[in-house]
C-alpha cells in the first residue's frame, strides 16, 4: 500500500547538530505531534518549553554504557520498521507504538577527526544508534519520514501543515538519508583503514562531499560539480578571496599549476594554460621568479593561471593587474597586493593558507565502467642517482639546470620536452604524438635562447633523430630516463655533437 500523504503523529528526535532544532520542534508540537527524544536533545527541548517523552519511558529501560545503548530496542525499531497494515497485530501484542518520523543526525565524527582528537575520542564519536534509526526509517519510507538535514526542516513542516508528507518527499529524503549514512561510514572506514592503504583494499571507502555545483564542465553543455574527498588537502579547501566563481577548467588549470609550483623549494612561479605549464621559473625572490615565468612565453600566458609558492606581493600584483589573467593562487597575499588585484574584479584570487599541508597522495581517473587509481608521482630526483653516459660531463651548474628541467617535464603531458636556461623554461612541448615532433615544437619556442640551454625528456629517445635535430642549436646537456634498445645509438649521437647526457633510470610520464 502506498500512502500519498503521511500524517505525522509521533516523531523521534535525537540530534547532535541542533541547528534550528527548537523552532522545528515547536512547529511539530503546534501541529499536535508527540515528540520522543534522548539525552542532550531532550534537555534542549525541555528547556525551550516543548513537551518531550523520553525514549527510556517507551523502552522501560535506562540509557546505559555511557549512552552507547539507548535507542537499540525493539520498541523503538519496531515502531520505525513495522508495516502499518501487515504488522499491526504484532505491534499491539508487544505494546509497540508507531513512530511516524525520525529526525536524527549523527555524532560529529568528521569534525572530531579534523580537530585532531585522540583515537579514544574519535572512536567514541562513531555513532551506532543514529545510523540504525536513520536506515530503518529510510527503508520503511512508505510509512515513515526520515529527516537528517536541518535544511529540510522548513519543507517538512510545511508538508505536515498541508496534511502530511508526500510519497515523493519521503522517497527523496530516504535516498538522501542512505547517502548520508554511506558517507558517514566511508569516513569511518577511511580513518580506520588509513588512506595510505587505499590500493590494498578490495572494497575501499571513497567518501565524497559536494562542495558546490559548477556553472558547467569543460563545455557549456556538460554539468559539473566540485567534491571534497578525504584524500589530501589543497585546492578544494582553498579560500577564494575575490573574483568570479571558479569554473571546471579554472580548477583543472589551477591544480596543474599548484602541483608544478610545489616541485620547487626556492621561490618559484608557474603559468599554466590549458592544463600545461607555459612558463616556469625559479629565482632568489618570488618577484624575480614571476617575472621570468611570465616572460618565458608571454603570448601563451595571456588568460592563464598563475601559481606562486611564496606570498604574493604588491610588486607582483602590479604586473598581474596589467594583463588579462584568469586565476592567481599563492599561500597568501599581502594587503597591498589584494588592493591592487581588487581592480581586476573578474580575476580569481585564491589563497591556500596551509601550504605545507598540501598533499594529493592519489590520482583518480574515470574510465567507462570503472575508476583508475594510482599513487601520485612524488619521486624526488637526486643528483647522486644520475648516470652520466656520454664522454662529455655536465658541469655542476648544468646538473642543477637539468634537475630543474626534469621537474618541469614531469608536469607536461606526454610526450614531453622541456628546455630551460637559467632556471627558466624557454621551450616547452607536451601532448605530441611523437617525441621528435615534441622536440621540434620545443626548439621552435626556444629560438634565441638555446645557447647553453639544457633539455629534459620524460621518456627515452627511441631514435637518434632527436639528437641529430639538436646539432648546432646550442643545447648543452640532456636528461632522460634511458632504457631504449637504441640507447647506445643515442649516446653516440650525443658524443658526435658534443652534448652531455645523463640517465635518470626513471621516467615521468604524465598522461
Amino acid at each position: 500500500m502506498t500512502n500519498p500523504h503521511l500524517p505525522i503523529k509521533t516523531a523521534l528526535i535525537s540530534v547532535s547538530d541542533k541547528t534550528n532544532l527548537t523552532e522545528f520542534a515547536q512547529g511539530l508540537h503546534q501541529q499536535g505531534v508527540r515528540i520522543l527524544s534522548t539525552g542532550g536533545t531532550a534537555k534542549t527541548l525541555k528547556e525551550a518549553g516543548i513537551p518531550v517523552t523520553m525514549v527510556s519511558e517507551i523502552t522501560d529501560f535506562p540509557e546505559i554504557m555511557e549512552g552507547r545503548v539507548k535507542t537499540l530496542h525493539p520498541k523503538i525499531h519496531g515502531g520505525i520498521l513495522g508495516k502499518r497494515d501487515a504488522h499491526e497485530a504484532e505491534a499491539t501484542a508487544h505494546d509497540i507504538g508507531w513512530i511516524d518520523m525520525v529526525v536524527v543526525n549523527l555524532y560529529p565524527f568528521e569534525a572530531t577527526v579534523a580537530g585532531g582528537a585522540d583515537r579514544t575520542t574519535v572512536i567514541e564519536n562513531i555513532d551506532i544508534g543514529g545510523p540504525a534509526m536513520i536506515r530503518a526509517a529510510a527503508k520503511n519510507h512508505e510509512w515513515v519520514t526520515v529527516v537528517q538535514d536541518p535544511a529540510d526542516y522548513e519543507m517538512v513542516l510545511a508538508e505536515i501543515k498541508a496534511g502530511g508528507i508526500t510519497m515523493p518527499t519521503r522517497e527523496r529524503l530516504a535516498g538522501k538519508a542512505f547517502a548520508h549514512t554511506a558517507y558517514y561510514d566511508a569516513r569511518i572506514a577511511a580513518y580506520l583503514q588509513g588512506a595510505e592503504n587505499l590500493l590494498e583494499q578490495e572494497k575501499p571507502a571513497l567518501p565524497l562531499k559536494r562542495l558546490e555545483k559548477l556553472r558547467y564542465g569543460e563545455n557549456p553543455h556538460q554539468e559539473a560539480a566540485l567534491f571534497e574527498s578525504s584524500f589530501g588537502y589543497g585546492l578544494a579547501q582553498a579560500k577564494v578571496l575575490q573574483g568570479k566563481a571558479l569554473s571546471y577548467n579554472n580548477l583543472m588549470d589551477a591544480e596543474a599549476a599548484l602541483q608544478c609550483v610545489r616541485e620547487f623549494a626556492d621561490p618559484a612561479a608557474v603559468v599554466v594554460k590549458h592544463a600545461n605549464p607555459c612558463g616556469v621559473a625559479v629565482d632568489t625572490t618570488i618577484e624575480g621568479a614571476y617575472a621570468k615565468a611570465f616572460a618565458a612565453d608571454s603570448q601563451s600566458a595571456f588568460g592563464g593561471i598563475i601559481a606562486l609558492n611564496r606570498p604574493c606581493t604588491a610588486a607582483i600584483a602590479e604586473q598581474v593587474a596589467s594583463v588579462f589573467m584568469e586565476v592567481i593562487l599563492a599561500p597568501s597575499f599581502d594587503e597591498a597586493a589584494l588592493s591592487i588585484l581588487a581592480k581586476k574584479k573578474n580575476l580569481r584570487v585564491i589563497a591556500i593558507p596551509e601550504w605545507e599541508q598540501v598533499s594529493s597522495p592519489f590520482a583518480f581517473r574515470a574510465i567507462s565502467g570503472g575508476l583508475l587509481v594510482q599513487g601520485t608521482d612524488r619521486h624526488v630526483l637526486e643528483q647522486s642517482a644520475l648516470q652520466v653516459v656520454t664522454a662529455k660531463h655536465p658541469t655542476a651548474t648544468q646538473l642543477e639546470e637539468l634537475q630543474f628541467a626534469w621537474q618541469v617535464a614531469k608536469h607536461l603531458k606526454s610526450n614531453a620536452i622541456a628546455i630551460s636556461k637559467n632556471q627558466k623554461s624557454v621551450g616547452l612541448s607536451g601532448g605530441q604524438v611523437s617525441r621528435i615532433a615534441a622536440l621540434n615544437q620545443a626548439l621552435k619556442r626556444a629560438e634565441g635562447e638555446l645557447d647553453g640551454a639544457v633539455l629534459a625528456s620524460d621518456a627515452f629517445f627511441p631514435f637518434r633523430d632527436s639528437i641529430d635535430a639538436l646539432k648546432g642549436t646550442g643545447v648543452a646537456a640532456i636528461i632522460q630516463p634511458g632504457g631504449s634498445v637504441r640507447d647506445q645509438e643515442v649516446i653516440d649521437a650525443c658524443d658526435e655533437v658534443g652534448i652531455a647526457m645523463v640517465f635518470t633510470s626513471v621516467r615521468c610520464f604524465n598522461h
